[in-house]
């Protein structure tokens, strides 16, 4: 692989497409930065190839021949090679999840403390959208968990704004009983479904 040659990094896959000599192009498939490996199959009218492992790669030399024979990739060339494009690699969302008193906005004390750390990564990302989400566990009616879920995921909006964060960075949005973290049958209390996800990108 030539260090100067042009190349596209699909990074929602974590695949390396680089253009090589006589227009040959290799796919290269890398694990996320959380460790995990996707797949990709690699599709031309001649055959195609299925990349499944971290480091497979396979390379196409035309639209009409089938891609070569899956093989592992020389990483460290990879790295070495494409270092400034791994760098500018997006970070991944950090979540947050804060915890409710029963039928009440009211943060229990672990996540009223949770809040400062939540500020820390607004501003060491300086983070231009901040989702904040609502949800409740199923003692209620479903129309009530709802509306008690958006209210909560006001009340941290507004918690947040207090510290100085923009109301036009956060997005609020209500789940209800949907969603659960912890399934539960109806009207079973659940603290770990009374809950906000702040999720910092």
């Amino acid at each position: 692989m030539a260090a100067a040659a042009p190349f596209v990094v699909l990074f929602a896959w974590l695949v390396f497409g680089i253009w090589g000599p006589e227009d040959k192009t290799r796919v290269i498939l890398l694990e996320d930065p959380d460790g995990q490996v996707g797949q990709v199959e690699v599709v031309t009218a001649g055959g195609s190839q299925l990349l499944s492992q971290a480091g497979e790669m396979t390379v196409v030399r035309s639209a009409e021949k089938a891609p070569i024979e899956v093989r592992q990739a020389d990483m460290v060339a990879v790295e070495r090679t494409f270092a400034a494009a791994l760098a500018i690699e997006p970070l991944l969302p950090e979540k947050f999840l804060l915890y409710f008193m029963p039928d009440s906005t009211e943060l229990v004390p672990e996540s009223r403390e949770l809040l400062l750390r939540i500020l820390e990564e607004i501003n060491q990302r300086n983070s231009q959208d901040i989702g904040i989400n609502g949800h409740s566990d199923r003692v209620g009616s479903e129309e009530y968990n709802k509306a008690l879920s958006l209210q909560r995921a006001l009340a941290v909006r507004e918690l947040l704004r207090m510290q100085g964060i923009d109301q036009i960075l956060m997005n609020t949005a209500s789940h209800g009983e949907g969603n659960p973290l912890i399934e539960t049958p109806d009207n079973v209390p659940e603290p770990r479904n009374r809950r906000v996800e702040v999720i910092v990108r």
